[in-house]
């Protein structure tokens, strides 16, 4: 069970998550709002059900999530322009140096992870890594559309 991919990778995500948390904690935030900002700054104008998909939760617990970082004035909510039901998400200048901590902390776990890994070993679990997303997100024959009948 160990030497399985699914197994492994879950593992290593669980506990990479775990160790986020911790330290998000000592900056007055969750793990998972540090996603939403790390997601957030990734792709500035997202909107909530991007978010939430990018998340893999319910858009409800994304709009809470939210609801607590634009009330503590690290996110805000600006009309989008294309859809008059829809918001579009931004970080405020307050969320800077949060992200900056936050990225100085994600660099410490990071380096705790990769401990005792050669820059050429951590070049190649990246690319390694990089191809196993690369094969899953290729359509696989199931996903493809039925051949039309002739």
């Amino acid at each position: 069970m160990q030497n399985n991919i699914a197994f492994l990778s879950a593992d290593v995500s669980r506990l990479l998550r775990k160790r986020f948390d911790l330290a998000a904690r000592g900056f007055g935030v969750t793990g998972p709002q540090w996603r939403v900002l790390a997601a957030l700054q990734r792709t500035p104008g997202m909107n909530q059900c991007a978010l939430a998909a990018w998340l893999e939760v319910e858009a409800i617990t994304a709009g809470r999530m939210i609801d607590r970082l634009e009330k503590a004035g690290l996110v805000e909510r600006r009309p989008d322009p294309a859809d008059r039901r829809a918001w579009r998400l931004f970080l405020t200048a307050a969320a800077d140096p949060l992200i900056s901590s936050l990225r100085d902390c994600a660099d410490v776990v990071f380096a705790e992870a990769l401990q005792g890994f050669s820059e050429d070993e951590h070049q190649f679990l990246l690319a390694l890594l990089d191809r196993v997303r690369g094969n899953l997100l290729e359509e696989s024959p199931g996903d493809a559309a039925p051949a039309a009948a002739e």
